[in-house]
């Protein structure tokens, strides 16, 4: 039986969640609160290293801006997207505004930028805003080379 290695989001623990049973609404064994919600978690500098760079789940960050137009149109869908790709991935969203340490590491130049996180280690980046279906090819190609 194999299993993942998936951070808690709310207090970072390190949780061990049998492969298949991960779509049954875990919950972290430390706080017990769950590990998905079905909603894009927020990232900061005090919780990205915890979450996207540990952990055997890719996790799509959405680098945003709120006085961005495209970024503020394309919100609802990577929210949709959320609920349909938990617990295959984790959807996160950078303020690049609230947190510019993280959006230089990463070399944003323009927004909304998406960005497929292994382990920490980059493996796609798309920028400008999707529809759910370009969303969706998207994800199952950068998951591909995952």
């Amino acid at each position: 039986m194999s299993s993942l290695t998936i951070p808690c989001p709310h207090c970072g623990a390190l949780n061990r969640v049998p492969a298949e049973r991960a779509g049954e609404h875990p919950n972290c064994g430390r706080c017990a609160k769950a590990l998905f919600d079905g909603h894009p978690l927020a990232l900061t500098e005090a919780n990205f290293d915890a979450v996207a760079c540990r952990g055997d789940l890719p996790v799509l960050v959405d680098f945003w801006a709120p006085w961005c137009g495209p970024c503020v149109g394309f919100a609802p869908v990577f929210a949709q997207a959320a609920s349909k790709l938990e617990p295959r991935l984790r959807l996160a969203k950078l303020d690049t505004e609230a947190q510019p340490k993280l959006a230089q590491r990463f070399g944003i130049r323009s927004i909304p930028t998406l960005i497929m996180l292994k382990q920490g280690r980059e493996i796609a980046r798309q920028s400008g805003a999707l529809n759910a279906a370009q969303l969706q090819q998207f994800v199952e190609a950068a998951l591909a080379r995952a």
